[in-house]
């Protein structure tokens, strides 16, 4: 669930490994910091702060319970989150008069860019608080979510019916580094359905290389005549593909390292000749909705 638009992209590269093997979190000499700007307080219970223009919040309102709350550009983006039963209840809407509101490419710009400062400033994956954990995944799901797809909604989770988890395709953290050197762990398929046919067409399938491979100018790589090329196929039958932190839940390679079979398949449908916000993905990123939310960590 990362494929990033325009500026964005420029935003959030800083964590999504690079060819010439910047370390996750840093950025070349002289480049702007991702979390310039960012004002953090993590205490007891809460998490809250302001980025540029956006003020956010992350209380713990019943245990286990957090409610959690960012405004920015005249809107304001809710979320309940029960983390042990998997429930959440999302919103979003004008501040000056409550009614219902989208998101637009504007507003995602902003998110992906306050996701990537948390992800700077925060913690990785568990070793972050509770109230810093579902901020971050909360403000990751906001920084994807299509203007086609109502932002009043519930999401739920269950391990085994709301996702499946995919960590064994993801080994040595994701990387090809000690025994995981340049081994390839297929997982086969991320597919979607769109207008060009269902699940079933082969041209709506890859066969993707899950976790962290390296970005060649923000884009992926795709195998062709048994060469690696820098690009994104368009509806190729069953390509071999391998990127940028590929079936890993978030907008970016960010601070959770979830891996599952629904995130799998929206990041087979935004990198298969699709835009982030498509309304063909649609049904792809509410499936991935609850894997974002609630599933665990891989490592």
């Amino acid at each position: 669930m990362r494929k990033i638009l325009g500026a964005v992209a420029a935003v959030v590269l800083f964590a999504c490994g690079s060819p010439s093997g910047t370390p996750e979190g840093r950025t070349e000499a002289g480049a702007v910091q991702p979390s310039e700007g960012l004002k953090l307080a993590v205490e007891p219970g809460v998490t809250q702060g302001t980025f540029r223009e956006v003020v956010f919040s992350s209380r713990e309102v019943e245990p286990g319970v957090y409610r959690i709350e960012v405004r920015f550009n005249g809107m304001t983006l809710t979320g309940l989150m029960d983390a042990e039963n998997g429930v959440s209840a999302l919103d979003g809407f004008a501040e000056a008069n409550g009614q219902d509101t989208q998101m637009t490419d504007a507003d995602r710009e902003v998110a992906a860019a306050l996701y990537a400062a948390l992800n700077a400033e925060l913690p990785a994956s568990d070793a972050a608080t509770p109230e810093a954990k579902y901020l971050r995944r909360a403000v990751g799901l906001w920084a994807q979510h299509p203007n086609t797809v109502e932002m009043q909604r519930t999401v739920m989770g269950e391990q085994g019916r709301g996702y499946t988890m995919l960590c064994s395709y993801a080994k040595c953290n994701g990387k090809w580094t000690g025994s995981c050197g340049g081994v390839y762990n297929w997982y086969s398929y991320a597919k979607h359905d769109c207008n060009k046919g269902g699940f079933d067409y082969a041209g709506n399938q890859q066969i993707a290389q899950l976790g962290d491979h390296g970005t060649c100018s923000g884009d992926e790589y795709y195998l062709s005549n048994g060469t690696w090329l820098c690009g994104e196929p368009d509806h190729w039958s069953r390509p071999k593909v391998m990127g940028i932190c590929f079936g890993r839940c978030g907008g970016s390679c960010g601070g959770d390292t979830q891996y599952t079979l629904d995130a799998t398949n929206h990041d087979g449908c935004v990198r298969n000749g699709h835009m982030l916000a498509s309304g063909y993905c649609d049904d792809q990123f509410v499936s991935a909705s609850d894997d974002e939310l609630f599933a665990p960590n891989c490592y």
